[in-house]
């Protein structure tokens, strides 16, 4: 198959997100007391990567703005391993009383069965989803040192040079490395890819000029951009995002239909009580209501999103059919 059926096939494959819109547009569940009792114990979100990355971040907002509201305390446990496997089965196979989620991730929930063979776990019968949370647009950030300072001159650089610029991920078939890949095959070329064990490391490199560039979400890499230690260069959301306006999209930069967007979500083991999840549910997109959170995510690169549990459960389902294909035309396997 030629280059270009390949870029057509993805496209297509990622243009069918736009179906999804009408998801976020559900009926939302109603603030309800949840089941007698509940929280009786402190409450644990699982993140499955290192800290410091988008997931991380996101966990911490939202357990930050949930423990008054719930008057229990969160902890934040990261467990990465194995593309967020390791986390993911744990948290499907913990006791399904209310106080164990996790932080889910288009990785974890979407990519991983397309990635790994044997996946430990069912994103879609094994959890119980409550509420998504946030999109993160990826940006396209670069050391400063690199020649270029549009997307144009950046790919004509990459063009120039194939197989000589490096670009970084949290790790083999994270979201960057998956957006990363598109990218390439999609704007016509060859750069190594390196992973790392989580994306604060990656973007460590990044700063200090071991990888040329990476292609993910805003929150680890526009602070970094502010002060002149990153330079970005384009969103990969179809449309400008309100707190980076100044970004051109990929898409308008001249690689139509291009999208690769993250997205964030807590879920929870599959046999959770119901009354718990839309407890949790109605109190996350209250918060999401909340201008001083929208700001919040927005100041670190993220989209408040709300949406019902079902909603929410549609959208999983619908990510893992999008992304099979464009993870099978890259060309990307676990360990590999």
């Amino acid at each position: 198959m030629s280059r270009a059926d390949m870029i057509s096939a993805a496209g297509r494959a990622v243009s069918r997100r736009a179906v999804l819109a009408g998801l976020m547009a559900a009926p939302f569940v109603h603030r309800a007391g949840a089941q007698a009792g509940w929280p009786a114990q402190v409450i644990k979100f699982v993140v499955p990567f290192t800290p410091g990355g988008s997931t991380d971040i996101l966990a911490r907002v939202l357990a930050q703005k949930l423990e008054p509201v719930l008057r229990q305390s969160i902890i934040v446990e990261n467990r990465p391993g194995a593309g967020g496997s390791v986390a993911a089965t744990a948290v499907a196979r913990a006791e399904p009383d209310g106080h164990t989620f996790m932080m889910g991730h288009i990785g974890t929930l979407a990519f991983n069965p397309s990635l790994y063979p044997n996946l430990p776990y069912d994103p879609v019968a094994d959890f119980a989803p409550v509420a998504l949370v946030a999109t993160v647009p990826n940006i396209l950030a670069v050391h400063p040192a690199l020649p270029v300072r549009s997307f144009a001159e950046f790919v004509a650089h990459a063009k120039a040079n194939p197989g000589k610029l490096n670009y970084g991920s949290g790790g083999v078939g994270s979201a960057a490395h998956v957006a990363g890949a598109y990218l390439g095959f999609a704007a016509g070329y060859d750069a190594v890819h390196l992973p790392y064990r989580g994306t604060g490391p990656m973007v460590n490199d990044l700063v200090a000029g071991v990888i040329q560039f990476t292609l993910t979400g805003g929150p680890a890499v526009l602070p970094l951009a502010a002060s002149g230690q990153l330079r970005t260069l384009a969103v990969s959301s179809r449309a400008r995002v309100p707190f980076a306006p100044y970004l051109p999209t990929v898409a308008e930069s001249g690689i139509a239909n291009f999208e690769a967007v993250q997205w964030y979500g807590l879920v929870a083991p599959a046999k959770v009580p119901a009354a718990v999840v839309a407890r949790m549910n109605a109190e996350i997109n209250a918060l999401m209501d909340s201008p001083e959170v929208t700001r919040n995510l927005q100041n670190d690169g993220a989209l408040a999103v709300k949406t019902t549990p079902e909603a929410f459960g549609a959208h999983i389902r619908a990510e893992i059919g999008v992304w099979r294909e464009v993870i099978r035309r890259a060309g990307i396997k676990a360990g590999a």
